[in-house]
């Protein structure tokens, strides 16, 4: 029996990060420039989910949903970027989910939540200017010659106000957000561990 329950809360939670994916690979087609500057630096929400799922299931559970997206992403949207674009996304994304996460799991209150999303996105942001800086642009000069003495110039005032934007108006409806839909993500799995410690 007790093997049994931990089989059914395994696959709820198999079920819930697939699904969460699956949503998360939905959000990344409703996009919108934030930047005149940068038209082509586009936002959306497709992050939401796997801080919702980080919030509810664990920091692993939040980069399994950031890889489904991407790896869908991949297969059925197409890249133009040699995957790198997509490289680049998960990457970010996984450091975002990783210290909010973290932090939440240590402190699963409000305050928590904000601080977590609060230096989630202080990473999320580091990582996308030295992700680009050091691995990403120079990947993608290789196909495509990108870049020039102004690299430095692009990072710090494109990249990183849309990472800092991204992050905060994310983290914002991920606040708003998680209370209402917790009980679907967390309820039945916790409610599933009990049995199994009983």
């Amino acid at each position: 029996m007790k093997q049994t329950n931990q089989a059914t809360s395994k696959l709820n939670v198999q079920i819930k990060i697939a699904l969460l994916g699956t949503i998360a690979f939905l959000l990344m087609f409703l996009e919108f420039p934030i930047l005149p500057a940068a038209p082509f630096l586009k936002i959306d929400f497709s992050d939401l989910p796997a801080l919702l799922g980080t919030f509810a299931l664990g920091p692993i559970a939040g980069i399994a949903v950031e890889l489904i997206k991407n790896i869908l992403v991949v297969l059925i949207k197409g890249t133009s970027t040699a995957g790198i674009g997509e490289f680049a996304n998960f990457v970010i994304g996984a450091v975002w989910v990783i210290v909010a996460g973290f932090i939440y799991k240590r402190n699963r209150t409000i305050k928590g939540a904000i601080l977590g999303l609060s230096l989630g996105t202080i990473a999320l942001t580091i990582a996308g200017l030295l992700g680009n800086y050091y691995i990403f642009l120079p990947l993608y000069n290789k196909i495509v010659p990108v870049l020039s003495p102004e690299i430095i110039n692009y990072l710090v005032t494109i990249i990183l106000p849309f990472n800092l934007i991204k992050g905060v108006g994310v983290s914002v409806v991920t606040l708003v957000l998680y209370k209402k839909v917790s009980p679907i993500l967390y309820n039945e799995t916790t409610i599933n561990a009990k049995k199994i410690t009983n």
